[in-house]
């Protein structure tokens, strides 16, 4: 009867597997039929191992209380917390001036930053910096996303193989190395490990690119911001920031990236050049930009939101119109529709704000629409307006005829007030994870609880950030590796893998047993591997005579191979939610890196050890 759990477990775990590269079915639904599968097994055929060893549902279901699953999904809540306030918006302007013009160099000289970087520090926390990092440089580069985060997190995993801190598979085979008599230094696998940290490098950077094709998110913001102009209307009150500014050479220096088209003033109007015009109080400063442009000034304050004077008689609804944008307070764009009751009318006449609880941002057409002022400008169908309002002011809005919402175009306005709140907490996390302070688990869930509290992120906006296939994924994988390691699956690959080589040459077997232990850091996570086989390892030195430290070596580095899935390592679950990344991603991207390292591995070993 366990013959019969072992192998149905292969079964599940190979259909699985397939059913996730082919791509067929989404990943959750393979996730929940793998799941489902485990725990049909389990329950119609109980199983009791020879040790005494059990699979209750209960274990099978563990992996959805597993601490690093809790810990990846408020990790992406604290970086939804970091894009909503722009807090990381400054260090990747200064990381692209870095790089000059060339958006492959900034995001190389990044990527090599954080692989630097995790040789000295844990690689999960390194990950959780540049994220963020990576995000914003790929939306002001107009960089796809997709070629920066899965290099990060492989590059993280090479650098973290470099010294005995830099992963926590390093530190946990040491441990287990250690009870044996065997103690590894902290620079001890620094050298082979820059060896494979080198060839690794030149794929990732050079060749790994090519494989994933100028593709991107499909809610990924950037896509959104193609650099369109808008027109709209900046009324100069008393305390603006505007209010003062003068005119030098022609133009208003202090506008940053508003384009000011004319000033109006009590009658008289300013077109540029400006010369010596000073705005005032009471002046209305029409100008163009781009829609990040006008999401900017409304989180400086410098677009102000105050509502307009409506000459609508129809206008039935009664709204309460914040003054400056709040967490939940966001932009959208709409099109005036066939037929709508607005076209023909002037924004200031059209009733728009009224009878939708929002604020007309500003106004696009694909033709010119002369020097007017945004308020006089009359509406024709086809013409784009921008508008702000809460979530649930916009929900509402997509039950007009009049204005056409555009699916996926809300984004919150940046709440840059706050941002010095997020990055303090973000700054929070990463050192209390890295000097192991306090668990990064915990850190993690306080940290996102403290992006809400502060007001740097609404409740909507974290659930967004929560993604559902990293939860179905892992809770399903760790069901998996449950199922594999009580019913001896894994022993028997490990066993027969040892068999295998039993009387081939130290170069041969070092090999095989980085071949094999590759493999089932891919399906059973790095950790559970490297416990595994480190006794195996040793036990295989000692019958052969061969130098324990090119076998505890193997471990480290086999273990560390978990490129091929995103189950396989923390960091590769950290980085598919917001490159929305698939399984077969991973595999396609990840198995040639493994490959590499194998080889590499191979090569070098027998030289650099002696053998």
């Amino acid at each position: 009867m366990a013959e019969f759990h072992l192998w149905a477990t292969y079964l599940i775990i190979g259909l699985s597997i397939i059913a996730y590269v082919s791509e067929r079915w989404s990943l959750e639904t393979v996730a929940l039929a793998s799941l489902s599968a485990f725990l049909a097994l389990f329950a119609m055929f109980p199983f009791s191992g020879s040790n005494g060893s059990a699979v209750t549902v209960e274990d099978l279901l563990q992996g959805f209380a597993n601490p690093a699953l809790a810990t990846v999904l408020a990790l992406l809540i604290v970086g939804q917390g970091l894009f909503a306030t722009d807090a990381l918006d400054h260090p990747a302007r200064v990381i692209g001036r870095l790089g000059g013009l060339s958006s492959r160099r900034t995001i190389a000289i990044t990527l090599i930053a954080a692989a630097l970087l995790s040789a000295v520090l844990n690689n999960t926390p390194v990950v959780v910096i540049f994220i963020p990092v990576l995000t914003v440089l790929a939306a002001q580069r107009n960089f796809p996303v997709t070629k920066a985060l899965l290099p990060l997190s492989y590059l993280s995993i090479l650098g973290g193989m470099t010294t005995l801190i830099g992963s926590s598979t390093n530190l946990l085979v040491a441990g287990v190395a250690a009870e044996s008599g065997l103690l590894i230094g902290f620079f001890d696998i620094t050298v082979p490990g820059l060896i494979l940290a080198a060839v690794g490098s030149v794929y990732v950077l050079f060749v790994m690119p090519a494989l994933f094709r100028d593709r991107r998110p499909a809610t990924d913001p950037a896509e959104r911001r193609d650099g369109s102009q808008y027109i709209g209307d900046i009324e100069i009150t008393a305390g603006h920031p505007f209010e003062g500014l003068e005119s030098r050479a022609g133009l208003f220096l202090g506008l940053e990236d508003l384009m000011p088209r004319l000033v109006q003033r009590r009658g008289l109007v300013f077109r540029p050049p400006f010369e010596d015009v000073i705005l005032s109080e009471g002046d209305v400063l029409v100008v163009t930009a781009t829609r990040r442009s006008f999401m900017r000034a409304l989180a400086r304050g410098s677009a102000n939101l105050a509502p307009m004077d409506d000459e609508n008689e129809n206008a039935n609804v009664d709204v309460d119109i914040q003054p400056a944008p709040g967490p939940d307070y966001q932009v959208a764009e709409a099109v005036i529709a066939p037929a709508s009751r607005h076209a023909g009318r002037t924004i200031r006449n059209a009733g728009i704000e009224t009878q939708n609880g929002v604020h007309v941002i500003g106004v696009r057409r694909k033709n010119r629409m002369g020097r007017l002022a945004m308020l006089d400008v009359r509406l024709e169908p086809g013409d784009t307006i921008l508008v702000g309002g809460t979530e649930q002011a916009l929900q509402n809005l997509r039950q007009s005829h009049d204005l056409l919402l555009l699916e996926w175009s809300a984004e919150p306005v940046p709440q840059t007030g706050k941002a010095w709140i997020a990055f303090l907490i973000f700054a929070g996390i990463v050192t209390t994870a890295a000097t192991g302070l306090i668990p990064i688990a915990a850190a993690s869930i306080v940290g996102a609880f403290g992006m809400v509290a502060a007001g740097c992120l609404t409740l909507p906006q974290a659930a967004r950030a929560f993604d559902r296939q990293v939860f179905i994924l892992v809770g399903a994988s760790i069901a998996a590796a449950v199922a594999l390691e009580r019913t001896g699956g894994a022993e028997l690959i490990a066993d027969t893998a040892v068999s295998a080589m039993d009387g081939q040459s130290s170069a041969v077997m070092l090999s095989g047993l980085f071949a094999v232990i590759a493999i089932m850091t891919n399906l059973i996570s790095n950790n559970a591997t490297a416990v595994l086989f480190t006794p195996i390892a040793i036990g295989i030195a000692d019958a052969t005579g061969v130098s324990r430290e090119a076998f505890v070596a193997v471990v480290i580095f086999a273990a560390n191979a978990s490129f091929a899935t995103p189950v396989g390592y923390q960091t590769n679950l950290l980085v598919m939610g917001p490159g929305r990344y698939t399984f077969a991603d991973f595999v396609k991207a990840g198995l040639p890196l493994v490959i590499i390292m194998w080889l590499t591995f191979t090569i070098m070993a027998p030289w650099y050890y002696g053998l």
